[in-house]
């Protein structure tokens, strides 16, 4: 049986997100329109034919309440219909322009006003809510979930650095307070990469979903020892494993180039990926307080000696 706690819950954010639709409105989107009659207008202009047993069918509405609405809609010069062959009981309802209009009309309204909800909304929120309404549906109608587009690792090409050293600087700067200090040294980080790239004792993996960038590491020259730098994920990419990996890339090539060893410097409020490098073998060997990027923070040094390193078996 499901927790009472849960049901208050789900009860509790149904009347929030009601109120936050105006669906109690007695004009929805401040027009004449129930919600009853925005939703059918809408399917009809998405489909443009549609039959009334399937409209029924997927709105699960009243076949007489229906049979009402639907005859509003043709007096108004909304749809025109057909007979089905299909179906001798059932009509085939084809929208109109003017009936296309109005469904366009809907849509912009709509659209207008999740812009105003949304108008304070910085882009990572943009990111966690779409996330959000994903986990919702897929929780509740498994059937509806697309099936999740594979990360691809690659090596770095024209552009990347650009998108490492933007998207690091946003990241840190939203959820860390850091300043363009860091900017700054990710960019200094990015250009001697770039300007000495040798690709037998270096190399950047780029991962990607879907043709978009959600990851990044990077492994410097640094004599015998190899430099871990910029590892990084997207915040819809966290959680998947791919931390690892690219940590586990970063070794196994800092291994098969020759070096003894691979450090890296992080803070320590960067727990995850501690948490990665702890899991990889890597020890901590030296810290200092600092405040090169704004807030006070602990800058850690890690290194992992290579024979000793902790792969995956996946």
């Amino acid at each position: 049986m499901t927790d009472p706690a849960v049901l208050d819950a789900v009860r509790a954010f149904n009347r929030f997100y009601t109120n936050k639709l105006g669906v109690l409105a007695k004009g929805y989107l401040d027009t004449d329109y129930t919600l009853t009659e925005a939703r059918i207008l809408y399917e009809m202009g998405a489909r443009k034919r549609v039959s009334a047993t399937e409209l029924n069918r997927d709105l699960g509405l009243d076949p007489a309440y229906l049979s009402r609405l639907l005859k509003k809609f043709r007096e108004a010069g909304f749809l025109a219909s057909e007979p089905d062959p299909d179906d001798k009981r059932s009509q085939i309802l084809i929208v109109t322009d003017k009936g296309q209009a109005e469904y366009e009309t809907l849509g912009e309204r709509s659209r207008q006003q999740i812009a105003r909800d949304l108008r304070e909304v910085d882009t990572f929120g943009h990111e966690r809510l779409i996330g959000s309404m994903q986990v919702i549906r897929t929780i509740l109608d498994p059937q509806s979930a697309a099936p999740t587009p594979p990360v691809v690792i690659r090596p770095h090409r024209v552009g990347d650095m650009g998108w490492l050293v933007e998207a690091q600087a946003v990241a840190y700067a939203r959820e860390y307070g850091w300043n363009d200090k860091f900017e700054g040294l990710v960019a200094e980080v990015a250009g001697k990469f770039i300007a000495n790239f040798n690709p037998e004792r270096e190399r950047c993996w780029i991962a990607e979903r879907d043709g978009k960038r959600v990851g990044s590491v990077v492994v410097a020259d640094g004599g015998d020892t190899a430099k871990l730098r910029l590892l990084y994920l997207d915040p819809a990419a966290r959680g998947l494993g791919l931390g690892r990996t690219l940590v586990e890339q970063c070794i196994k090539f800092s291994t098969l180039a020759g070096y003894k060893k691979l450090s890296l410097w992080t803070n320590d409020c960067l727990s995850a990926a501690i948490r990665i490098y702890q899991t990889a073998g890597f020890k901590l060997v030296a810290e200092e307080k600092h405040n090169l990027f704004g807030p006070e923070c602990n800058g850690q040094t890690w290194e992992l000696e290579l024979c000793e390193a902790k792969l995956s078996s996946n």
